[in-house]
């Protein structure tokens, strides 16, 4: 009696957690992520690193360690090399990245009882700490916000 009631009440927490009976990433598929990549460069395949970001979702350094730090390659040496550039800015190795941040850092940023691609751009755009706040109080947010739109169906 007492497991049932545990995965009951499990059960109960994880939907309180995601808004959901799913995954908080559940909404993550292809075209969320195509539209997180417009969000950040247009999904500019070419993009390479500028200020310290890279790659078609323009990713730090500090946003590659705090998503685990993902390689390309599994013999990457991160004190031979910048492995998280080379990541970066491969676009199938990025998207990794991008799953691992959101999954860490998943939930209800805009306080709609969802969480969906807009939850994942506002993570993106804010950071996993600061979601909440509105990305049209800053020009780059706003551009983020502006491109994700016209990437949505």
């Amino acid at each position: 009696m007492y497991i049932k009631s545990s995965v009951v009440l499990f059960g109960v927490f994880a939907f309180w957690i995601t808004g959901s009976s799913g995954s908080a990433l559940e909404n993550l598929n292809d075209a969320c992520l195509q539209c997180l990549c417009y969000a950040q460069t247009g999904c500019d395949m070419n993009h390479g690193c500028t200020g310290g970001y890279c790659g078609p979702f323009n990713i730090s350094r500090i946003y590659w360690v705090d998503a685990g730090s993902y390689y390309l390659l599994p013999s990457d040496d991160p004190l031979i090399h910048n492995p998280w550039e080379d990541c970066a800015k491969d676009y199938h190795c990025a998207k990794q990245i991008i799953r691992n941040y959101i999954e860490k850092f998943a939930k209800d940023c805009n306080g709609d009882g969802v969480i969906d691609c807009l939850d994942y751009l506002m993570i993106n755009g804010n950071g996993g700490y600061g979601c909440q706040f509105p990305l049209e109080r800053s020009s780059k947010g706003r551009e983020w916000l502006q491109r994700f739109q016209e990437c949505r169906p």
